[in-house]
């Protein structure tokens, strides 16, 4: 199962375009955290 994944992934991601896909894992987590941090101000807002 990991091997096809893998393989999928490399298909999805060639080499040429690594740079725009760290890009895109750099935007999701950047979303991520903001979402975090909007979740934890709401939470200590409303004990």
């Amino acid at each position: 199962m990991g091997v096809k994944l893998e393989v999928f992934r490399r298909e999805l991601w060639p080499p040429e375009k690594e740079g725009q896909r760290q890009e895109i894992e750099e935007f999701k987590e950047r979303i991520r955290k903001q979402r975090e941090e909007k979740f934890l101000r709401v939470a200590q807002q409303n004990p």
